[in-house]
């Protein structure tokens, strides 16, 4: 973790802006450098959490500038440091890059949460689209190599399953997004046939679901793809993991990112599950 804290650069220098200190930031990513969005409420009250959010794209495509939205809502909401991951996109860095760029942006904010007034122990992780799939990937990542602990996930229509086996039957609800489309963005970022049932890209699929932290699963109702996310929130339950499920009425798959509704339920779930312990709250954790 001490390596991704040595390479990483400020490459735009930090501004205030509505009361948040926002901040681009160049680290060493899987493949290739990455960049991270820092937001930080400027009041120096309190000690925050740390909130990793991914944006959608459908693995292929999506920007920084998507996720500002949802990072800006969770940043003054909780209050809380989000920091927005610009992960490797497919086809030209397909899995396991993305993923992999997770999880390095995750030892990154652990490393640099003291500096940040926030506290390295009360760490959330988020994503919508194609980013819901990465944060629930890099929270096995992080299980299974124990060298942080994510205390919650917030995905918000979350692709799941690179089968596309789940889909609602097209007559009962229109297809969003474009399945074509969708299958697309699988191959592209899953090019070898053995790479769409990994348990870090299929998660769906995964018999390794136990001691996943506690999840929050949104989906739209007029979205093929929501019967995955419920069939995964149910998938979590079974492993013993504590999982509340929405599902939105007046909203699309892509609008769930900036839907005022769910992301208020977003940053409640997160409020719930990153309480400070009585340590935190006069002063940052021991080193």
């Amino acid at each position: 973790m001490g390596t991704a804290r040595a390479r990483s650069t400020v490459d735009m220098v930090s501004k205030l802006d509505l009361g948040l200190c926002i901040e681009d930031v160049r680290i060493s990513g899987h493949a290739q450098p990455i960049t991270l969005r820092s937001y930080r409420p400027a009041s120096r009250g309190g000690i925050l959490p740390v909130v990793l959010y991914f944006h959608g794209g459908g693995f292929t495509d999506g920007t920084l500038d998507d996720a500002d939205l949802a990072a800006r809502h969770i940043a003054r909401g909780m209050p809380a440091w989000v920091v927005s991951v610009g992960y490797s996109l497919a086809p030209q860095f397909p899995f396991p890059a993305a993923p992999e760029d997770g999880y390095r942006a995750l030892q990154w904010a652990v490393c640099q949460a003291r500096g940040q007034r926030a506290d390295p122990r009360l760490v959330g992780i988020a994503g919508h689209d194609a980013g819901g799939n990465l944060a629930t990937c890099v929270s096995a990542i992080a299980r299974d190599r124990r060298e942080v602990t994510i205390s919650a996930q917030a995905l918000l229509a979350p692709l799941l399953d690179p089968s596309m086996t789940r889909v609602v039957d097209h007559e009962k609800a229109p297809p969003s997004p474009d399945l074509n489309q969708c299958a697309r963005c699988y191959r592209e970022y899953l090019p070898n046939a053995a790479q769409r049932v990994h348990p870090y890209a299929a998660p769906l699929d995964s018999w390794r679901l136990a001691g996943l932290p506690p999840g929050l699963i949104a989906s739209a109702q007029h979205d093929s793809l929501h019967v995955e996310a419920e069939n995964y929130a149910a998938a979590l339950t079974r492993a013993g993991v504590l999982t509340e499920v929405r599902r939105y009425a007046n909203t699309s798959r892509d609008g769930l990112a900036i839907h005022a509704e769910a992301l208020a339920d977003l940053v409640t779930f997160l409020q719930t599950h990153l309480h400070a312990p009585l340590a935190a709250t006069t002063g940052l954790p021991p080193d």
